[in-house]
């Protein structure tokens, strides 16, 4: 058996040993030219402390000397607390590794295994099996070691329509803990825990970061002990007593995607892009141009009230139409109807197949609304089984949007969910689902126990299903807009719904965070309405455009209502949307650190650098009369471009008599003036960008 697992690839290396059968962690960052040896980890013996030098390894445990928080807490009813598990087997190469392990005392076996890509990436998995008695599970966590040249942590905050606020701080001794207890990862939920340092920045510094593929509570944690050691940890969270493991049972805790970048914040989100990109899963055909209809005619159905949008849709180019909430059973508003997966006779009194075929005699695919892990007291559903609802001892939970939660780990609750929609998905030749999650769990039992990771395990079997059982079906995950964003839902869906607030302004900073996980083909960006549902604010039409470009672009407003030079502007966009998407869907993504927070300066390179796309967006006025000069960067230094100011919605605002030079007529320069020197910005208006071009000649 080998005594040290060594994974690297992609610039990164991972370094583990074998001591006294203990797994421990030596290392986690850039690529090591040369041996690492023994003597480079052998600290100090301080006073007051352990007369030699512990190794507690990835489990921490107690009984190895480790004061921090352990890796796995658990009992049988009081007893076996303590673990010490000790390293049977080790199987390792330089691209992956298995660690086997016992502890004959609490008579708990685990198996570890990690695997690094060929971008650094690093996944791990980690399982653990009960050969004893009932075992109860109260925390298992991952847990990685970072340098001490980490002292900053970053992670995100938001609610409803303001998700992915960055929340920088700086690591203290002790225990910072980011959780989502809602059931669903939820619009406060961090998607995952970044450690970087100080100078850390778009384009430099270190970074580390780690994301658990779950989409159920969760905990992210980033601690320093009293000794300076740092960690970086994740696990998913169970109530008490939802783990329970009787004798043979196992639990495989989800997947973590563990990322390392030398090259700033831009390079660890690169990586992740990477590794979602070399998924068998992942979408690989030209993202369609989508036009959403629940901003344009929220519960009012019909065919007099859909057909002249779709008319107008098709004029246009959209290539996909969505019909949202209000085609089912009593659903006239958001009080009742949920659960009752059959057309509506009162809206659509021939079914929805003859608008399905309206859609696709256009040339456009059909999509539909669901939200099937709910239901309305007011439904017939319900008054058929109100024991399908996750609930504790009788008591009904507190309602959140009128709704309770569906209990689909109930095999009879799943068997009709799925049915019910699988029978509308053929019936009616939808090719796309949008499935809305619009409430937290809480009271969340099934037989008298905690219920929501059964819960979550069941909407992975459901979704796997449908997609078995309709090839070529995509589903995009909404959750009030974007409280489902994480990478367990990823390997389901095709798509996110990033945010319920379409307001160009806000989704500036929605997007530019949502990126540096997700890549922008699975994050649905769409053109509101004039004035936006969520903030009353009037933004441009090219504003909008822009904003929406980079991404999964769409359409959340009633066409018919617009005039026409909007929809002439909607005309060129979305033509330009289909030329570029192929750039924009496989680029790597460069956010530059501009001067001044009152802009963003962003966009996406080919990998060959020959080619690439760019938005300079005003946020708000600035003090002085000039901004800062836009200067890119990811340019060849040796190559020529071209840049080219390109407006497909219309010219963006501007406070100046004359704009420089290259706004009209575009600049030939080299790579390495563009990104040394740059061009002069343009004094924009608030609340506008300005698209431009970069092409090698």
């Amino acid at each position: 058996m080998p005594s040290r697992a060594h994974l690297s690839n992609g610039g990164v290396d991972f370094i583990a040993e074998v001591i006294e059968g203990a797994f421990v962690i030596r290392y986690w960052g850039a690529s090591i030219r040369g041996e690492v040896e023994e003597i480079q980890f052998q600290r100090s013996v301080a006073h007051s402390d352990y007369d030699e030098i512990q190794n507690p390894g990835f489990f921490r445990e107690h009984s190895r000397g480790w004061l921090g928080h352990p890796a796995i807490s658990g009992h049988r009813e009081g007893r076996d607390w303590s673990t010490h598990f000790v390293v049977r087997n080790l199987v390792a190469d330089q691209k992956s590794f298995t660690c086997t392990f016992d502890d004959s005392a609490t008579q708990l076996q685990s198996i570890f295994r990690g695997e690094i890509d060929s971008h650094g990436v690093i996944t791990f998995e980690l399982k653990l099996i009960n050969l004893g008695e009932t075992f109860v599970l109260d925390q298992l966590w991952y847990w990685l070691p970072i340098s001490n040249r980490a002292d900053q942590t970053l992670d995100f905050v938001g609610r409803w329509s303001n998700e992915r606020n960055p929340q920088r701080r700086d690591i203290g001794i002790g225990r910072w803990v980011r959780e989502s207890l809602e059931g669903r990862s939820g619009h406060n939920f961090t998607i995952g825990e970044i450690a970087l340092t100080r100078e850390t920045n778009f384009a430099n510094g270190e970074a580390w970061s780690i994301a658990l593929s779950w989409s159920g509570n969760s905990q992210y944690s980033v601690e320093k002990t009293y000794e300076g050691m740092q960690s970086l940890g994740a696990r998913e969270y169970f109530m008490p007593g939802e783990m329970v493991l009787k004798k043979n049972d196992s639990y495989e805790a989800p997947r973590l995607i563990a990322a390392y970048s030398c090259e700033g914040l831009d390079g660890l989100a690169q990586a992740h892009h990477a590794y979602l990109r070399s998924r068998k899963s992942h979408p690989t055909t030209p993202r369609p141009l989508t036009l959403n209809l629940w901003e344009a005619i929220d519960f009012d159905h019909g065919d007099e009230r859909v057909k002249p949008i779709i008319d107008a849709a098709a004029e246009l180019g959209v290539e996909r139409v969505v019909l949202d909430d209000g085609w089912f059973g009593s659903r006239r508003n958001d009080r009742s109807g949920l659960g009752d997966w059959q057309v509506s006779q009162d809206v659509w009194p021939h079914g929805l197949r003859s608008i399905s075929d309206y859609v696709r005699s256009k040339g456009m695919q059909f999509g539909l609304w669901f939200e099937g892990e709910m239901i309305s007291q007011d439904s017939q559903l319900f008054k058929s089984h109100p024991d399908w609802i996750l609930q504790e001892k009788g008591r009904i939970p507190a309602t959140w949007r009128h709704q309770q939660v569906l209990n689909i780990a109930h095999p009879e609750a799943f068997e009709y969910i799925l049915t019910s929609v699988d029978s509308v998905i053929k019936e009616n030749t939808v090719s796309y689902i949008k499935w809305d999650h619009n409430r937290t769990l809480i009271d969340a039992g099934y037989l008298e126990q905690a219920a929501t990771h059964r819960q979550t395990k069941a909407i992975y079997r459901l979704f796997a299903e449908l997609k078995k059982r309709n090839p070529g079906l995509e589903i995009e995950s909404c959750a009030s807009g974007g409280a489902r964003i994480d990478f367990g839902i990823a390997d389901h869906v095709d798509r996110f719904w990033v945010s319920d607030n379409n307001d160009a302004l806000e989704r500036q900073r929605i997007q530019r965070w949502s990126a540096q996980f997700f890549a922008p083909e699975l994050l649905g960006c769409h053109i509101g309405p004039t004035r936006g549902n969520q903030t009353g604010r009037t933004l441009s039409l090219s504003m909008r455009a822009a904003t929406a470009l980079f991404g999964h672009a769409g359409i959340e407003w009633d066409v018919t209502e617009a005039s026409e030079v909007e929809r002439a502007g909607l005309r060129s966009w979305i033509t330009y949307y289909k030329s570029k998407r192929s750039l924009l869907h496989s680029g790597e993504m460069i956010r530059i650190d501009y001067p001044d927070d009152s802009h963003y300066l962003y966009g996406v390179l080919s990998k060959d650098r020959r080619e690439g796309l760019f938005n300079f967006v005003q946020l708000q006025t600035i003090p002085t009369s000039q901004p800062a000069h836009i200067q890119l960067r990811g340019l060849n230094p040796e190559r020529r471009y071209r840049v080219n100011v390109v407006t497909p919605a219309g010219n963006p605002g501007m406070m100046v008599i004359q704009p420089p030079q290259w706004i009209n007529s575009g600049a030939d320069l080299s790579g390495d003036s563009l990104m040394k020197v740059g061009l002069p910005a343009p004094i924009l208006r608030p609340e506008n960008a300005l698209t431009f071009e970069v092409k090698e000649i």
